[in-house]
């Protein structure tokens, strides 16, 4: 089926009993069994859960893999997928990732035995020779909020001679732009709290495998672990994805406008975004993926000027996230980078002066205009 379709129905059938075209809440925390070890597939509510798995079989045909598990969030799908490694095993990371992850992967998981190091990924030849042996790489592209871009299938080349598994954070561009198992990857990890359920009404995560193993596993790990996401985060996901062929290019119609409004303000000193002709990685994102996005960065300079746009513009909304239909701008600094150290962040290029902006689904005129309201408090 095509795209737009699977969107619709992948993993949605009618419901058996009423013929409900919706995809039913089964808000049930278990069921009853015929007699010892007679079950219909469903025991208990953390291990199993229709409305659940409907919303794993969508997103796995979405994203073209074999099998999908939904975690209570994001970091809980993180979570899930570094539970493959082992004391004594090492993680190669994107420099430049999701504060959240660094976070995870540095204060929590390196407790545990496993080493973690975060490398330049957007130069595959320069990373190979410099990475050594790991046992798993873990890529955003474009990554959170400079958007770097990475070679998916050449670094997938680059893991599996190791061999290692290669993980890519989908998050910013959704399987609508992207599809890295496509191109290579092995496991693909989403937030479905942003574009997936594109509402900003749900927190949620989802791993999404290629391989048997690998499904073996995190199934076995979300039923151990117990880190699920509920029947009613399900279905407003299965909700969201439904409509994600037609937000995805009204997403990205108002990041171009905007991208490129903003790239023309003299009071703007730098503008992030894959879609430029001249952003490093463009003629490479331009080859993996469909789209550019609605993510943008945009450097004001200091601290000072990106908190007087912040609390004058009025339709941009100011919070945490990414990905709903509502625009949200936010400051890395201080919210989604705050766990790295000002070394680190001032390392990476994430200064204080940076701002992220989520483009949503309204007219790209009024946010422009609301962008200009900002620019002029400076």
């Amino acid at each position: 089926m095509a795209f737009a379709t699977d969107c619709i129905h992948a993993g949605q059938e009618p419901d058996p009993t009423t013929g409900a075209v919706v995809v039913p809440i089964y808000q049930t925390s278990t069921y009853v069994q015929q007699g010892i070890g007679q079950h219909k597939g469903y025991e208990y509510g953390r291990t199993h859960n229709p409305t659940r798995r409907a919303l794993e079989k969508n997103l796995a045909a979405l994203e073209k893999g074999a099998d999908a598990y939904c975690y209570a969030s994001g970091m809980a799908a993180t979570n899930a997928v570094l539970s493959m490694m082992k004391p004594g095993q090492r993680v190669v990371v994107s420099d430049n990732v999701y504060g959240g992850t660094h976070r995870l992967f540095t204060k929590v998981l390196a407790h545990y035995g496993v080493a973690f190091a975060f490398l330049d990924t957007t130069d595959p030849a320069a990373f190979d020779r410099e990475a050594g042996s790991f046992d798993m790489l873990w890529i955003e592209t474009p990554t959170n909020p400079l958007m770097k871009v990475c070679d998916i299938g050449a670094l997938a080349a680059v893991a599996h001679r190791r061999p290692a598994v290669l993980v890519v954070d989908n998050t910013f561009m959704s399987p609508f732009f992207q599809r890295p198992i496509e191109l290579g990857a092995d496991i693909v990890v989403h937030s479905t709290t942003k574009f997936l359920n594109g509402h900003s009404d749900s927190v949620g995560g989802v791993a999404v495998v290629k391989e048997k193993a690998h499904a073996e596993w995190l199934q076995y790990y979300q039923n151990a672990a117990g880190a699920i996401l509920s029947p009613f985060d399900s279905w407003l996901t299965l909700r969201g994805t439904k409509t994600l062929a037609v937000r995805m290019p009204r997403h990205e119609e108002n990041g171009r406008r905007v991208a490129a409004h903003l790239r023309g303000d003299e009071r703007v000193r730098k503008v992030y975004w894959p879609g430029f002709t001249d952003h490093p990685g463009h003629e490479v994102h331009k080859r993996q993926a469909s789209g550019f996005g609605a993510l943008i960065s945009f450097d004001l300079g200091s601290r000072e000027s990106a908190d007087r746009l912040l609390r004058a513009v009025r339709l941009c909304s100011l919070g945490e996230s990414l990905g709903g239909v509502e625009t949200l701008i936010s400051h890395p600094a201080t919210m989604t980078h705050a766990g790295y150290t000002p070394a680190e962040r001032q390392a990476l290029g994430i200064g204080d002066g940076l701002v992220r902006i989520s483009v949503g689904c309204e007219d790209a005129e009024d946010l422009i205009a609301d962008l200009d309201r900002g620019l002029s408090a400076i």
